[in-house]
């Protein structure tokens, strides 16, 4: 292709992004393409070429159309150009990306500000609107407030953008975004990790902010309760409180704050008797008593007494760690204001947790399919991109939830609803498995169900890791 001279029109370009088992083909066709152009009257020259791409991944071509000066631009992009992109997408399907664009005739009012005729960004000489080398624009000028916001939330309100490409596999395909990365189809989606990141971000955004709480002048205020509300919020709190105790007291954990009955002693007895049980609780690490920490907590003034018990069977690291002055400190911190610092830290702890459990799940999968002749990071974005999905699923079940309470949806229907899209959680977790590493049903499942074993053994580590750092950091 000839220099493009002051006489030469618009610039024409197709980029393709070719699947490496369509490349051959696609290169006869593409250069055909090429040749075939230059009999149309309004191109002076046409080629194309392929640029550098990843070794063994997609293949990457530009095809370009110099056209005659005069040339009518939406004319020619909404013929032949449009004709040659639909000519791609019917002959290769998914297996070819197309794109296109053009760069206008070179004159003084691409120029910068400064009337330089190189690239602001990188020193490129110039020879269009946009900067051959890095591809910013030529002509330097302050943006609009509508381009910065544009810039910023660009890639969620556009609905061709990479992240709303990616959200529709991840939810509807189970493993077709693992596959696809795997095979080399890249370009198309927002890689792996960003996607977690920004799904994780936005759930605890959407998880811990509530309009009503946060803008709570904005809305109006919740009525009063009635009577007879009031007695059934009071019996589900205490149904609350009992369930929780025998599940404490399952664990070995006792927490003793019986009342006295007054019918069975004097008035005056009884009465020292539930002043001094409701003075505080107190909580034994196991039934016996013997081993472990006695806490007694104070609920009117916050002040814990610590009693140790036989330590022998607890670990090292533990006894020098959690001692009986430390264990102290931290229960009268974390009454002195109702918990709050301690849920913040623990709350601070939980996101690094989840990632700190996607290697350790990543690990699992190298255990499952030792000849898979999969890398380790193979399997990690596998893992990712579950977590990714998870965390999708959680988003839409809070906004819906939050939905149905706001516009009446009937409750039966919004709670079948969240049911079943918990339930399509572990089905995906399996439908993925088998899509992305392709074995049959029974031994897919056997490995599905260790995997489950895993993920609940590997979530209770960790979070019990979030949970002893934020009492130390307490």
């Amino acid at each position: 292709m000839q220099p493009t001279s002051a006489a030469d029109g618009p610039l024409f370009e197709l980029h393709c992004q070719v699947d490496p088992g369509a490349a051959q083909e696609f290169q006869q066709w593409v250069l055909g393409l090429a040749s075939a152009a230059q009999d149309e009257e309004q191109v002076t020259h046409a080629r194309a070429f392929e640029t550098p791409g990843d070794p063994g991944g997609s293949h990457f071509w530009t095809c370009q159309f110099q056209c005659a000066a005069g040339t009518v631009v939406d004319q020619f992009r909404n013929g032949f150009l449009a004709d040659s992109e639909a000519a791609i997408v019917d002959r290769f399907g998914d297996a070819v990306v197309v794109s296109s664009r053009v760069l206008l005739d070179y004159s003084t009012d691409d120029l910068p500000v400064a009337g330089s005729p190189d690239c602001l960004n990188c020193g490129a000489r110039l020879t269009g609107q946009y900067c051959g080398v890095c591809g910013q624009r030529a002509r330097s000028r302050l943006i609009s407030l509508w381009e910065l916001i544009s810039d910023a939330f660009g890639d969620l309100l556009e609905l061709d953008s990479r992240l709303w490409r990616t959200l529709i596999p991840l939810l509807k395909q189970p493993g077709r975004l693992t596959r696809d990365y795997l095979e080399g189809r890249r370009a198309r989606y927002m890689p792996p990790f960003r996607t977690y990141l920004v799904l994780s971000v936005i759930f605890f955004v959407v998880a811990f902010f509530d309009p009503r709480d946060d803008l709570s002048l904005l809305f109006e205020p919740e009525p009063e309760a009635t009577p007879e509300e009031q007695a059934e919020i009071a019996s589900q709190a205490e149904a609350a409180k009992k369930e929780i105790l025998d599940e404490l007291a399952a664990e070995g954990i006792i927490v003793d704050d019986t009342v006295v009955d007054p019918t069975e002693q004097d008035s005056e007895e009884a009465e020292g008797a539930a002043g001094q049980a409701n003075d505080g609780f107190k909580v034994r690490v196991n039934e016996s008593g013997d081993a472990g920490f006695n806490i007694l907590v104070d609920e009117d003034t916050g002040d814990c007494d610590v009693q140790a018990g036989d330590l022998e069977d607890l670990p090292e690291w533990f006894k020098r760690r959690f001692t009986a002055e430390r264990i102290k400190e931290v229960c009268e911190k974390v009454t002195a204001d109702g918990g709050k610092s301690f849920g913040d830290l623990l709350l601070d702890n939980v996101p690094v947790a989840l990632i700190v459990l996607l290697p350790l799940m990543a690990f699992v999968l190298k255990v499952l399919y030792p000849l898979s002749r999969r890398y380790f990071v193979e399997h990690l974005l596998f893992v990712i991109h579950y977590h990714a999905f998870f965390f999708a699923i959680l988003i839409l079940q809070i906004l819906f939830s939050r939905l149905a309470a706001l516009i009446h949806i009937p409750e039966l229907l919004a709670t079948l609803t969240i049911v079943a899209t918990a339930l399509y959680i572990p089905v995906y977790l399996y439908m993925a498995m088998r899509h992305v590493y392709g074995q049959g049903r029974l031994l897919t499942f056997v490995k599905y169900l260790i995997l489950v074993a895993a993920y609940n053994v590997g979530t209770g580590l960790t979070l019990l890791g979030a949970v002893l750092f934020a009492l130390v950091s307490v």
